[in-house]
């Protein structure tokens, strides 16, 4: 079965080629190679970009949301640090594997 698109399949932790094999051998850790169609993924390296976006992201969405909070509610210091702490954190945490994987998918389809 052959996915619709490289980076659809790289978001979802799947091999950008065929779709099949698994593109992570941790939470963030590439394997080397695709199990099942042997794609050899040591070609692709994407560096620290996607924690950079993520961070901006991860970044803007807190800010802004910790601002309108401000802004309306006026809040206490610590209800901000036990709200937006962890969100960033999670939000960041939870952004970064499909990140990794569009990198990745990005770069195969443009490689090809």
């Amino acid at each position: 079965m052959v996915c619709d698109t490289p980076v659809r399949a790289a978001m979802r932790g799947r091999c950008p080629r065929c779709g099949q094999g698994a593109l992570f051998a941790g939470f963030l850790k590439v394997r080397p190679a695709c199990d099942v169609c042997g794609l050899d993924y040591t070609t692709i390296q994407t560096g620290d970009g996607p924690a950079s976006f993520i961070m901006q992201i991860a970044g803007f969405v807190v800010g802004f949301s910790a601002l309108v909070v401000e802004i309306k509610f006026h809040p206490p210091m610590w209800l901000h640090l036990i709200v937006w702490l962890p969100l960033v954190v999670a939000l960041s945490l939870a952004l970064m594997r499909p990140g990794r994987g569009l990198m990745i998918g990005l770069q195969y389809r443009n490689q090809t």
